[in-house]
């Protein structure tokens, strides 16, 4: 028998949640839609439409909630996706921004709303460099940039 996860993020939709757990299980490998939950006959949603949906990707559980339109999703939460090479950081980036929005230093709202940063995994390193003038640097090229550019924040840092 599985063993639910003990956190799970709850992302609160406007009647989106179902296209947006097939976009983002479509996008990410090791992905999976679960249950969706749909309104009876005693709603308060019309009958047969999504209330929520579960998806996993790379194993961590989510949940889709048809919420309404009350709330939305801000910058105050993302999620970061760990890039090993530019090809990687390349077809996120472009997927994810496609009907959203670039923003700066890796960072992106998908077409739903929803933050993200996509980021390389040498980027922490390059930032958090022993030699504080090679770390500047990487960091001043960081900040011109949006999309990450790995071969261009490595010669930057020097």
């Amino acid at each position: 028998m599985a063993t639910m996860q003990k956190v799970t993020p709850c992302l609160w939709f406007d009647g989106q949640a179902e296209e947006a757990a097939q976009f983002y299980t479509a996008l990410f490998p090791e992905s999976r839609i679960g249950k969706v939950v749909r309104y009876g006959e005693a709603g308060p949603g019309p009958p047969g439409s999504v209330v929520t949906v579960s998806f996993e990707l790379f194993g961590q559980e989510f949940t889709g909630l048809n919420g309404g339109p009350m709330f939305t999703f801000s910058e105050a939460v993302s999620f970061a996706i760990h890039c090993e090479t530019q090809d990687e950081v390349d077809r996120y980036w472009d997927a994810l921004t496609e009907g959203g929005e670039e923003q700066p230093c890796g960072w992106l709202k998908d077409r739903f709303g929803l933050s993200w940063q996509v980021v390389p995994t040498m980027l922490p390193e390059l930032l958090s460099d022993p030699d504080p003038a090679r770390a500047q640097r990487a960091t001043e090229a960081m900040l011109q940039m949006k999309k990450l550019d790995i071969a261009a924040l490595q010669k930057a840092a020097g």
